[in-house]
């Protein structure tokens, strides 16, 4: 039996089931640590903490904590991009070699950039087996991607580009701002906003993050269907195939405990890396229509992808640099049409509803089975449309 973990933090009364939501994965024993956090009309009416920052519960869980939210990290580097579009800087109908000219390589010379975030350009990964240092050398990926083949006709087909997301986009936003990705997300938008967010976490944060760990299958129970275990297997028969590739090359993105590491913490690795602060996470989704033109936030939320997807093997839905609510119904996150987010492997989950003017943000450090969207934060997002 789980022993009961003490839940701190406030909320409006009118919210009470959600509490009761984020309560249940500790009652189940899902959780170690996790935090949660709900804007409404740019108010915070949600603001959650509770259990550990490590499995040996020497550190409680803190409001200021950080956690390492993997492709939730994707939406903020989508942000970046819409934002260099409202600034007159970026054209997401031009090839991206207009910004990029090494990307030009092998017949890649006319994918727009617009490609690169909606999953359709084709590179998912890289192809030949990197060394393991490569993950923490940008110049070293962004190299072989320009050089790489895709692996089927841009444009044609869309497939996760798992972790290829952010040296593609990034090396946009490089190309075009003269900063990384981590330096214009905060001077652009977490600083702006006063957000603990951060691409490439200073070594004088990493007291504040979250030691990430892992839910055995067998403490899931029945929290989990079980196409969710189907990557693996797909891993497992094609080593060398699309999927294997885009989740373990280069292979120290498959390296047990790398994501706890010091050097993993302050490397930008602008699709898996950010770590935040649950309320820095909601903060940014909460306020996205003061900083982003109504254009823009329009091409967050409308469908670009969807069908078939390549590298997960099961159907997918996309705006441009977003998730949107999936066909599966256990990965849902908003009834409203105008939604748009990103989660994270495991079980991390930021989403802004324009339409209930909601931002929500989930950080946990126990990570779960899911790719997309985990049962956790899908069982609170529930509880919060229940209770708006």
């Amino acid at each position: 039996m789980n022993h009961p973990v003490q839940i701190s933090g406030s909320l409006d009364p009118a919210f009470k089931r959600v509490k009761d939501a984020f309560a249940t994965g500790f009652e189940k024993g899902l959780e170690l640590g996790a935090a949660l956090s709900i804007v409404v009309n740019g108010k915070v009416v949600v603001s959650l903490w509770g259990g550990f920052c490590d499995k040996e519960k020497a550190r409680p869980w803190r409001e200021d904590t950080l956690a390492n939210v993997f492709s939730t990290t994707k939406g903020m580097t989508a942000l970046c991009a819409h934002k260099l579009v409202d600034q007159g800087k970026l054209d997401l109908d031009a090839p991206v070699a207009k910004y990029w000219p090494e990307f030009a390589q092998v017949g890649k010379e006319k994918i727009p950039v617009r490609y690169l975030l909606n999953h359709r350009s084709g590179l998912p990964a890289v192809k030949n087996l990197l060394p393991m240092d490569a993950l923490f050398n940008w110049k070293a990926m962004t190299s072989a991607l320009a050089a790489e083949t895709p692996w089927w006709e841009p444009g044609t087909k869309h497939g996760y580009h798992a972790i290829t997301f952010g040296w593609l986009v990034g090396e946009v936003i490089r190309r075009i701002s003269g900063k990384t990705v981590g330096e214009f997300f905060r001077d652009e938008i977490a600083g702006p906003l006063g957000a603990d967010f951060h691409i490439g976490t200073e070594e004088k944060l990493h007291g504040r993050v979250a030691r990430m760990s892992q839910i055995r299958p067998s403490q899931a129970g029945g929290a989990y269907k079980k196409e969710q275990f189907n990557l693996v297997e797909i891993i497992l028969k094609n080593p060398q195939g699309v999927t294997a590739r885009a989740f373990a090359n280069p292979p120290s993105m498959a390296e047990p405990g790398v994501v706890n590491t010091s050097e993993w913490r302050t490397a930008e690795i602008p699709a898996a890396n950010g770590h935040t602060s649950a309320k820095g996470l909601a903060t940014i989704y909460g306020n996205v229509a003061k900083f982003l033109s109504p254009a823009s936030l329009a091409r967050c939320y409308t469908q670009e992808s969807h069908g078939p997807d390549e590298v997960l093997k099961f159907s997918t839905r996309f705006g441009s640099g977003f998730m949107l609510s999936q066909d599966l119904e256990e990965a849902w996150f908003s009834p409203n049409a105008r939604s748009f987010g990103h989660p994270g492997a495991g079980g991390s989950l930021g989403f802004a509803d324009l339409d209930a003017k909601v931002g929500f943000g989930y950080v946990m450090n126990r990570m779960g089975l899911s790719i997309i969207v985990d049962p956790r934060p899908g069982l609170v997002a529930k509880a919060l449309y229940e209770s708006l």
